[in-house]
């Protein structure tokens, strides 16, 4: 923290780690636009991975970062940039800021041993953001903030500094403190001092980048003073954290407390997750070597945060789920490794980005693969050997070959065809299978068609391809709508997966508008008569039939009842009856949605020694249900779904107001911890099916949810006319 470091050049090779304590993984999490992935470029910069012309030295350009200049729009996906710094190998994760990704945002979190928060000074801090912090807290995930567009002219560094204590330092506001003040310019024209450099607070050095490259020198007596009078609040919240007790009894009593003693008190509390420290970063400016604060964070990621030895032992089981122990970071130990992304190349085919938390990865072996209790989203178990191909170290759109990847790193793994996101790899003879992580649940629908009769031949196989990389995607071809349904978490990750789609597998789809289940009962009881009588020549058709049809309580579904006495109706044909009765309630009546819950009692009926047949008897049941109906009101049933939604207390207020307008019955609330509340409703499935988009929106991007089906329930007569009137016209229900 504030010595002088010297860069390492990694250009034209790939990264490799020997040992485990070697390796830093982390992971930048921060809103969309808080420069996360310009951070990514000025750090690489820095420790000499790419050259001011925006170069890898052996002539990859920048924007071969994962397509760096459309993510720097849009970024969409979890990308890993390895560089080097001290000897230390880094591995920069960088994942989306937007909502619509979180399931990449988990990935990195899982494949991380550590979290850099990047917050905007010109934006401050969003909801979605502090509860990931909450989440990596709740885990004990080392965590430090670093604040960047501090060059922006509207930049305040002192009070977003105050708002990051604010916003993370609830439980400890001691423990997130800055470890650097800004070094100011003097004013321009328009009155702004732009940033120079870093003031250090437990150095009392000044760190200058005015001239592109650190310059280290003594504070003058104005810049002195700016640093003693902050230095004692991150003494005193450093000292706080030291296991030495005896140093806070010597700091009050007035001893000069040794750097060397802080810094190392510093970076243990960092690696324990007790101490957040606050830095900041800006890129370098045209034609510089470093961007400002580069250097000192690339030193508190090397010095503070925790190896891949540091972090807890990996629980295990074997695929059958029974126990097996708990695997360490240990290159020697049996291999257990997983698959944290997977994506697929034009020309290598699928490519799994993979953590290994034990043993060691080498290519051409055969593993085991492990997974992943995902069924239910179109990912099917896997408990398969496959051969791996070759390891490499990605830069960008380039693949560096490598030789082994031990305990703690990370590493690209070709020819995986089976394998999948979450998914566990692990020796041949001895499987084991990682306990999954929580992904979220796609709950925005999109139905689609296939474009044309030749995207119809390739879509199942495109779709296939296409979750199989992401399982926050689901699948579900609706028995009861005969939609195919693509669910998700937003919008933008709507247009991603159809984008991707149509460019990497040519299938082209047409959104259609979603349709709900819905059903049809009768109101009232009913009769009716079904009589199908045709001669024609040669054998005619001779069928009649008598029903009563009486509603019964919800979920009763269809009951068919024989009470034909004197055989009016021969035995041979009353299942004909029924089969016509039940073929014509799936159709439906009034609009054309399956008919539920009803009591249907065959009566009376007529047949012909010669003219009666299976054939005729089933078209005169379905005519007597016909019938009935028109003589009885029929009413529509919508499916109704039991809403769990989790929000800040201060959004349960508008939260409970949109549900109301959507016809919505709250049953309930309470407290859930953390300043959080859960509404519990019942409400119309017709009425939420953008509900991921307006929760998002009613609470900031704070809110969560999930649903479940309860039942059916008659629909208000003034929407029931409604759609039927849509149903009369050929128009699709939605």
């Amino acid at each position: 923290m504030g010595a002088t470091s010297h860069q390492s050049g990694a250009a034209g090779r790939a990264l490799t780690a020997d040992r485990p304590s070697s390796v830093r993984n982390v992971v930048l999490v921060g809103h969309s636009g808080s420069g996360k992935t310009t951070l990514v470029e000025a750090l690489a910069l820095t420790a000499g991975a790419v050259n001011r012309a925006g170069r890898v030295e052996d002539g990859a350009t920048v924007s071969d970062y994962d397509e760096i200049e459309h993510r720097r729009q849009r970024s969409v996906q979890l990308s890993l940039v390895p560089v080097e710094w001290a000897g230390i190998k880094i591995n920069i994760l960088d994942t989306p800021g937007y909502a619509d990704f979180v399931g990449e945002l988990r990935a990195g979190l899982r494949a991380a041993d550590a979290a850099l928060f990047v917050v905007s000074a010109a934006d401050g801090i969003d909801g979605a953001t502090r509860m990931v912090w909450e989440e990596c807290e709740a885990v004990g995930m080392p965590r430090a903030i670093v604040v960047t567009h501090v060059e922006a002219a509207r930049a305040d560094y002192s009070e977003m500094t105050a708002v990051c204590g604010e916003a993370f330092g609830a439980e400890n506001p001691d423990a997130v403190v800055p470890l650097y003040l800004p070094l100011h310019a003097a004013p321009g024209p328009d009155g702004h001092a732009p940033v120079t450099g870093l003031l250090g607070l437990l150095s009392r050095r000044v760190y200058d980048y005015s001239s592109g490259t650190r310059a280290e020198r003594d504070p003058d007596p104005a810049e002195l003073a700016l640093i003693d009078g902050a230095r004692s609040r991150l003494i005193e919240g450093i000292i706080a954290e030291s296991e030495d007790e005896s140093l806070m009894d010597r700091y009050l009593g007035g001893a000069d407390i040794d750097v060397k003693t802080l810094v190392d008190d510093l970076e243990r509390a960092v690696a324990r997750g007790t101490f957040h420290p606050v830095l900041m970063a800006a890129p370098a400016a045209e034609g510089a070597r470093q961007g400002l604060g580069t250097v000192e964070l690339l030193e508190l990621i090397t010095g503070g945060f925790p190896t891949p030895e540091e972090r807890a032992p990996v629980t295990v089981t074997a695929p059958d789920g029974s126990p097996r122990p708990a695997v360490t970071c240990d290159p020697a130990g049996p291999l257990v490794a997983e698959v944290v992304k997977t994506s697929s190349d034009p020309y290598v085919g699928r490519v799994s980005l993979v953590r290994v938390f034990s043993g060691t990865l080498r290519p051409e072996e055969t593993v085991h693969v492990s997974g992943h209790g995902l069924a239910d989203r179109g990912h099917e178990d896997h408990d398969v050997d496959e051969r791996i191909g070759t390891l490499t170290s990605p830069f960008g759109k380039q693949q560096r070959t490598l030789a082994t990847c031990i305990a703690g790193d990370l590493a690209c793994v070709a020819k995986l065809t089976r394998a999948e996101t979450g998914d566990t790899l692990s020796a041949k003879g001895s499987p084991l299978l990682m306990e999954p992580w929580p992904m979220p649940e796609p709950l925005l629908p999109l139905a689609i068609e296939a474009h044309s009769k030749a995207d119809e031949d390739k879509l199942s196989q495109g779709l296939a391809r296409l979750v199989a990389e992401d399982p926050t995607m689901r699948l579900e071809q609706n028995p009861h709508t005969h939609q195919l349904v693509l669910w998700s978490l937003g919008e933008a990750h709507q247009d991603v997966a159809l984008e991707r789609l149509r460019t990497r597998y040519g299938v082209q789809v047409d959104p259609v508008p979603h349709r709900v289940s819905l059903r049809e009962t009768f109101g009232a009881k009913a009769t009716g008569r079904g009589r199908h009588v045709k001669q024609s020549g040669g054998h005619g058709q001779f069928a009649i039939c008598e029903i009563e049809v009486e509603p019964l309580p919800p979920g009763s579904g269809i009951e068919f009842v024989d009470k034909v006495v004197g055989g009016a109706v021969p035995r041979q044909f009353i299942p004909s009856v029924e089969k016509g009765v039940r073929a014509q309630a799936a159709r439906g009546l009034a609009a054309g949605h399956p008919l539920v819950d009803v009591r249907i009692t065959l009566r009376d009926g007529k047949a012909h020694s010669v003219d009666s047949s299976d054939a005729a008897f089933q078209t005169a049941g379905a005519l007597a249900l016909r019938e009935a109906a028109a003589d009885a009101p029929i009413h529509l049933l919508e499916p109704v779904a039991e809403l769990d939604v989790l929000v800040p207390d201060a959004y349960v207020g508008p939260v409970m107001s949109d549900l109301a307008g959507r016809r919505g019955r709250v049953v309930g609330t309470e407290q859930a911890g953390s300043g959080r509340s859960r509404v519990r409703a019942e409400i119309p499935e017709i009425e939420i099916g953008r509900y991921a988009l307006d929760l998002r929106s009613v609470s900031h991007g704070t809110g969560r949810f999930s649903r479940s089906y309860a039942r059916h329930e008659p629909m208000p007569a003034h929407l029931a006319d409604k759609m039927r009137e849509q149903a009369e016209k050929g128009s699709t229900l939605t």
